[in-house]
């Protein structure tokens, strides 16, 4: 049998397994990539795109690209329920960060704005940033067995359109094969959690919604009708292009009623959901999918990481998911590039699972329990499983009458809206992780005390194992983010004024260890020139004082003034957070 010798075998072309090829190719690792599937994403599934995850394409150099497909943050703004798309109005909010109380927040947070990219069209410019990059992708081509030993990993795959059978050795393997991850169950990971909490039915359709959507812009809308009290009520339309195509998204109890996903079973639920059976409407895919609250007990097993749905599953809420699987993806990369290459121990590896499985279960948890919080507003509005027609539409009305029972109603729903900021505004999940983890060096301090709630408000920090904070500069007469100053793979060191010593080490300690360290002084009038002076406000460190910033901008160690020998300082704080010692 034919074997193919590599670095890393990534399993799986999603979001999380194409971003780890992408970032391999960067970093310059040989890796090879499989996927059973003949091509990317062919429905549009995940769809929301966070800070987070727009600052990686940032990074890989392809956010311009995403932008100019995407539904852009002010197309995004209003998420509405309805008793349909054309029926009476029930309630409306601002969302993923257009309200006027949180827009100043997610400006101030990152230099890039959210956007809504369903996974068809995000997926195909992923794949050509790391084919641009030289990465190795192989369609059609479906891991049957994968094992690992001590010194590497064995997969036998399969080009289904020849059918030839080959094996691909690697020193390292990332599974990145979804929910039913065969990297999973063939190499023993254990999960934690529930299946089948729910189950639901997407239809993908072209309509022209125009004068239902136009006038308050969004990208859900939520269908209120008798006899539904389903988290989803009775279907949610999510936008895919303003406003001509959209997924409509309902859930059914498998006990109960046997779903038909024929054209001529789901034409009535879309007329029925929008309200107007005069609109032309064009189905182009039906998929039923499960409600889950699974996490992988460990994201590491000898040689083999788990990444993406293969490691956490949960519902849609916050859409969190894609988001979270393609940071996995930027976590994991360069700490396997710096191992391949022998610039940093294997026991870097370990903090990988250290890093990301508490980002796993705060993002599960999180977003079941926005499911929950979304879900009770058909119940607010006396809508139960089992009423008739009649009776599911007078307790609608009730809920807009001029009675005690229609006023206790509107509070209930009102204080449920509000509460659903945890869905819709949850900054602080989206951007606020802070790593702990032997890929951090400490400084003797703890994290700075949460002035707001952790899971609605991103609070920056300086602090080893934050993300680096945004703020904007200067350089060459160009105003650039502090992130743009760090990344591209490689470690940066920042500092100030009269920080010159920290420059001379890193450069002296990166030509010994084969690392490329970068500086970048941010000050008055130098290089990168903090011109409104928001760095030093942010910064939390002296002139003279050192970020390290890991090719993830995620801060490494640091050093609050000039150090008595700036050289061993940071050539110690190198090798504890490469595991070289």
């Amino acid at each position: 049998m034919r074997v193919v010798e590599t670095d890393v075998l990534v399993v799986g072309a999603g979001p999380s397994g194409l971003t780890a090829a992408a970032f391999l190719a960067m970093h310059g690792v040989d890796a090879v990539t499989v996927t059973k599937y003949p091509r990317t994403a062919n429905t549009p599934r995940a769809h929301i795109t966070n800070q987070r995850t727009m600052e990686v394409m940032r990074d890989l150099g392809i956010e311009d690209q995403v932008r100019s497909v995407s539904v852009p943050n002010e197309l995004m703004a209003d998420n509405v329920w309805a008793t349909s798309m054309a029926g009476k109005e029930i309630a409306r909010v601002k969302t993923w960060g257009t309200k006027v109380d949180r827009k100043a927040d997610y400006e101030a947070g990152s230099p890039s704005a959210m956007c809504n990219m369903p996974q068809h069209l995000f997926e195909p410019l992923i794949l050509q940033g790391a084919l641009d990059r030289g990465a190795d992708i192989r369609f059609s081509t479906e891991l049957t067995e994968i094992s690992q030993d001590a010194d590497g990993v064995t997969a036998t795959v399969r080009y289904s359109h020849t059918g030839e059978t080959y094996q691909v050795r690697a020193k390292y393997a990332i599974g990145a094969d979804g929910g039913r991850s065969t990297v999973a169950e063939q190499l023993g990971f254990s999960l934690e959690g529930e299946t089948g909490l729910g189950y639901a039915v997407n239809i993908w359709l072209e309509a022209d919604l125009s004068k239902y959507r136009a006038h308050r812009p969004g990208v859900l809308f939520w269908t209120a009708q008798p006899g539904k009290d389903f988290w989803l009520g009775s279907g949610v339309f999510i936008t895919v292009r303003p406003w001509n195509e959209w997924v409509l998204v309902f859930m059914y109890d498998p006990d109960t009623e046997e779903i038909d996903t024929s054209e001529e079973a789901m034409l009535p639920r879309i007329y029925k959901a929008i309200g107007d059976d005069s609109i032309p409407v064009t189905i182009k895919n039906v998929s039923t999918w499960q409600v889950n609250h699974v996490l992988a007990s460990e994201y590491q097993r000898g040689r083999v990481f788990l990444a993406g749905d293969a490691a956490h599953r949960h519902p849609p809420a916050n859409g969190l998911g894609s988001n979270t699987s393609i940071q996995d993806a930027y976590n994991l990369a360069w700490k396997l590039a710096a191992v391949v290459k022998e610039q940093a121990g294997p026991s870097l590896l370990e903090s990988y699972h250290q890093e990301r499985h508490p980002v796993g279960r705060q993002v599960v948890d999180r977003a079941l329990k926005s499911a929950d919080i979304v879900g009770r507003v058909p119940s607010i509005l006396g809508i139960r499983p089992g009423q008739t027609d009649e009776e599911g539409w007078a307790a609608i009305d009730e809920f807009f009458a001029d009675t005690d029972d229609g006023r206790k109603r509107r509070k209930a729903l009102e204080d449920c809206i509000d509460e659903n900021a945890y869905h819709f505004h949850a900054h602080g999940v989206e951007l606020g992780h802070r790593y702990t983890s032997t890929a951090v060096v400490g400084d003797g301090t703890p994290f700075p005390a949460h002035t707001r709630d952790p899971e609605l408000y991103y609070q920056p920090t300086t602090h080893p194992g934050a993300y680096l904070p945004h703020v904007w500069i200067e350089r060459n007469g160009e105003q650039i983010s502090t992130l743009d100053a760090v990344g591209h793979g490689r470690f940066t060191v920042i500092t100030g004024i009269g920080g010159e010593a920290w420059v001379a080490a890193a450069e002296k300690i990166g030509a010994e260890v084969g690392v490329e360290i970068a500086s970048a002084p941010i000050g008055y009038r130098l290089a990168f020139d903090d011109v409104y002076g928001d760095w030093a406000r942010a910064r939390e460190i002296s002139d003279g004082g050192c970020l390290l910033v890991r090719p993830d901008r995620h801060i490494a160690w640091r050093s609050h003034g000039m150090a008595d020998d700036p050289l061993s300082a940071l050539r110690e704080a190198i090798d504890a957070v490469l595991s070289r010692v």
